[in-house]
């Protein structure tokens, strides 16, 4: 079948990209589902670092490649051999298939899947192989789902079942930003009621571990961003401080507010000024958490000796260490009886074809969520 899809052929085009275009928007062949896969429509999309980073070059990626990773929609067909979904489930996909076989799976830690890292990286599906052709030129997919399309053939650990009675836009979020966020705070670090948390970053993830944060009774939560717009926000979600992380003091500001720091800190900017904030003002005998993907040429350091004479840990957390299947539902479950606030991350709606505009703002952090609507 031909579909629309949003296909990066070049990056580390110059911002904007409104003026650049480095996204255009083709009509692509798509292959049916084969063995294990589903063909879904894809209802909703929001725009995400993770393909901000390969839109800029920080995180190369095989082109040309079809974006998009987080997304909802209803399946269409299905491939030989799948029994667990059929043709009108509502879906949200997940960014990292599992293969169910390999180490990691078999521990339980779906999200650290050995072959899902090495075809994502591959620009393949989990089996492989491709879907998506211009003619005879194979186009890679993003993080097996490349989800800015009409449709999408994905395998079928790329996605779980959701309730149909939730919105898709608000849907879509579960697949990313939610879990990887909210995620980071449940699983990751496993806070407890009435702990102290500190958010660096308050993108789609960063407002997603505040919301975490206050679901699971964080007794102060304090908020860290360069941008206003985006501290006041966390306000309303919950934050009791907020701090401006372009002060030169900030961290010794923060020190001093919270009498030594904060006993979870979670890093969720992606970025070498934002870990050393988040690790300068957790507390002696606290946590670290990063769940930032940053350049895979950045590098961050600290005193050595705080591991040890400040008994700080330090930790990453990839997809939230959720096991998607039993935490998309849930979390879900939480959103429809108000316990996490995640529709209020969705900042606009925009068509595929304002892709190139939509990553302009979410570049300068002028939006925490923006979705396409198909």
């Amino acid at each position: 079948m031909q579909v629309k899809s949003a296909v990066l052929r070049e990056s580390g085009l110059d911002t904007p990209y409104a003026k650049s275009q480095p996204i255009q928007i083709e009509t692509l062949e798509l292959d049916a589902p084969q063995q294990g896969e589903v063909l879904i429509q894809i209802k909703a999309a929001s725009l995400c670092h993770s393909d901000l980073s390969v839109i800029n070059g920080s995180r190369p990626r095989p082109l040309p490649m079809a974006l998009g990773h987080e997304a909802s929609g209803v399946v269409v067909e299905t491939g030989e051999g799948v029994t667990n979904l059929e043709p009108g489930d509502h879906i949200v996909c997940v960014f990292v298939p599992s293969c169910g076989h390999c180490l990691p799976c078999k521990e339980g830690r779906p999200a650290l899947c050995e072959t899902g890292a090495e075809t994502n990286n591959a620009g393949t599906l989990i089996s492989g192989g491709n879907r998506l052709h211009a003619g005879n030129e194979v186009i890679n997919h993003h993080l097996g789902v490349s989800a800015f399309s009409e449709y999408a053939v994905v395998a079928q650990n790329s996605v779980v079942k959701v309730d149909q009675d939730i919105a898709f836009d608000q849907a879509a979020l579960f697949g990313c930003a939610v879990i990887t966020g909210v995620g980071a705070v449940v699983n990751t670090a496993n806070i407890k009621l009435g702990n102290t948390v500190a958010i660096v970053g308050l993108g789609g993830v960063g407002l997603s571990s505040l919301i975490g944060a206050v679901s699971a009774g964080a007794s102060r939560i304090v908020a860290v961003d360069l941008n206003e717009k985006k501290r006041k926000q966390a306000k309303e979600l919950g934050a009791t401080d907020t701090f401006n992380s372009s002060d030169e003091n900030s961290s010794d500001q923060i020190r001093e507010a919270t009498g030594g720091g904060l006993d979870y800190v979670f890093e969720t900017a992606g970025a070498v000024p934002a870990m050393e904030v988040a690790y300068a003002i957790t507390k002696r005998g606290g946590t670290t958490v990063t769940t930032g993907l940053p350049d895979p040429k950045h590098h961050f350091s600290f005193p050595y000796v705080s591991l040890t004479a400040e008994e700080k840990s330090l930790k990453g957390s990839y997809v939230g260490s959720c096991v998607p299947a039993r935490d998309i539902p849930r979390f879900i479950s939480l959103f429809k009886r108000n316990r996490l606030q995640v529709d209020q991350l969705v900042t606009e709606k925009i068509t595929l074809d304002e892709i190139n505009e939509g990553f302009d703002k979410l570049a300068k952090g002028e939006s925490s969520r923006i979705i396409i609507t198909f």
